[in-house]
């Protein structure tokens, strides 16, 4: 595409003539430069994507997938049973057959049928490794490929994770010559470039699709690990699994969902990045599994409120509101309360980052992690351990005797509740265990700025900026000194939650 350069020469003034003319010279001879050789050559629109999606369909295959499914409902109405080897049980057994409900009659009556799915893949080696989505294959009984020649083959899965919905096959190619592609940067990928889609959408293979990256490091709420390349490329069911390829037939990301209240393409369309994919995939080929690394803290987003209650410049970072007894953040001292900063070098520029940090990590080697704590910056080594698939953050705290004393009810009209000292009373009432300390929250006003920022009824206050409270009137005190403070104007509730703990930060007045 060639492209029309205007100069616009300044009026009220005459140049000395050969300096004139020297410059009229060099403007021709930069526009006749920029004439032969657009600016936008690299990324102007293809005339055809029709090369290389001729190299490119016979990398992708067809994924389906068979899984035995029990009926539920009353067995003699969906099946009725009959003894073994009457005719009967024969008779049924083919008109189920004939209309569609291939199955099985199990002793107990209840009749099972074959649940039958359809997806996508890519081979990635010519060995017969290929590439899909966890959720395509998912619970299945059998899974086959078939290629775009229509040759199908039995396949085997190697390792799956359902965190990042990717999951690893095989299958014995025998003579047949598989064609392989390689992964693609997905972090060099900009928004606009062109991406081409292709896939079996509705079981209709060897479909090919082009648009445009929307969007990149999309957090769609799917799991701890959300890095999608949102694109325009039209995706639809059956194309899950897929690649999705740059302009030189690279894998940048395997399509995973779409957005869309009629199950059909909008123009909305999200794909796992090849750099968070590529680890994984090692890694399910070496070991079946993954291997991530573990920090075991659970962490929240930094608001403005709690960053002015901190005297952060900023909401970049993680605070951590939990540490697990015997994680690696314990051992290394890291606090409920702390901002993680920076963690092996690299910044939290926001709280969803940092398991991706943690995860792509080595597991036991020691990284230097940059806290906030008490205002201001520290540096601790934490040994990086690795995650177990049912790790789960725990708190644990210590009995305590309960002080039975008459209970004293404060209301915070500034904030939109009520507090009430800890009580059995209250216990029995919010199910709050017996050995959280605090103070309850028993009254809220549903357009306050408490109940507007998350506070629940049956929160118990466990600490005031970073203060321990044992008593409503405590509370008050510590809120009336911030009102009455130059400086600072938010206040930081440490909140335990039937037995989970967050930070909450509220903006008070006057």
């Amino acid at each position: 595409m060639r492209k029309i350069f205007l100069i616009a020469r300044p009026t009220g003034f005459v140049a000395n003539k050969p300096l004139r003319i020297l410059r009229d010279v060099k403007l021709l001879f930069l526009l006749l430069v920029l004439s032969l050789h657009p600016l936008s050559e690299a990324n102007a629109l293809p005339e055809s994507f029709a090369d290389l999606a001729a190299k490119l369909l016979p990398s992708v295959v067809n994924i389906s997938t068979t899984q035995i499914v029990e009926q539920g409902g009353n067995p003699g109405h969906n099946f009725p049973q009959f003894p073994p080897g009457s005719p009967f049980e024969e008779f049924f057994k083919d008109f189920m057959e004939r209309n569609g409900r291939k199955g099985e009659m199990p002793n107990n009556g209840k009749p099972r049928r074959r649940a039958r799915s359809l997806g996508s893949g890519f081979i990635i080696d010519s060995s017969g490794v290929i590439i899909t989505n966890n959720h395509v294959i998912a619970d299945a009984d059998e899974v086959k490929v078939r290629l775009q020649d229509e040759t199908e083959f039995k396949a085997k899965i190697l390792g799956r994770d359902p965190k990042t919905d990717l999951a690893v096959l095989s299958i014995d190619p025998g003579k047949t010559k598989l064609s392989a592609v390689a992964f693609g940067d997905s972090d060099k990928l900009r928004v606009g470039d062109w991406v081409v889609a292709i896939g079996n959408p509705f079981g209709l293979g060897g479909t090919v699709t082009a648009g445009i990256v929307s969007a990149r490091g999309r957090d769609i709420n799917q799991g701890p690990y959300d890095d999608f390349i949102q694109t325009d490329a039209s995706i639809n069911k059956g194309n899950s699994g897929g690649p999705l390829f740059n302009l030189k037939g690279e894998v940048i990301g395997i399509n995973t969902a779409i957005f869309s209240q009629s199950g059909g393409s909008v123009g909305i369309g999200f794909a796992v990045a090849s750099r968070l994919a590529k680890p994984v995939i090692a890694q399910l080929r070496d070991f079946g599994r993954t291997k991530r690394g573990w920090l075991g803290v659970r962490i929240q987003m930094v608001t403005d409120e709690i960053a002015d209650s901190f005297g952060l410049k900023d909401t970049s970072g993680a605070l951590v509101a939990e540490v697990s007894q015997n994680g690696p953040a314990k051992k290394a001292g890291i606090k409920p309360g702390d901002v993680i900063l920076t963690f092996n070098g690299k910044k939290v520029e926001a709280m969803r980052r940092l398991p991706r940090i943690v995860a792509e990590t080595p597991i036991g080697i020691d990284v230097p992690v940059e806290l906030w704590r008490s205002g201001k910056k520290m540096k601790i080594i934490v040994r990086i351990g690795e995650l177990e698939e049912d790790a789960v953050t725990q708190a644990s705290g210590k009995h305590k005797t309960e002080d039975e004393k008459k209970p004293k009810l404060v209301k915070l009209n500034q904030l939109g509740l009520s507090l009430e000292d800890m009580n059995s009373r209250l216990r029995k009432k919010f199910s709050i265990d017996a050995n959280i300390e605090g103070v309850v929250v028993t009254n809220l006003d549903p357009n306050g700025l408490a109940a507007e920022k998350g506070v629940r009824l049956g929160d118990v206050l466990v600490e005031v900026n970073q203060t321990k409270v044992r008593t409503a009137v405590a509370v008050k005190m510590l809120i009336t000194k911030i009102i009455e403070s130059k400086n600072k104007k938010s206040v930081l509730f440490t909140i335990n939650r039937q037995g989970s703990i967050r930070f909450l930060g509220l903006r008070v007045t006057e």
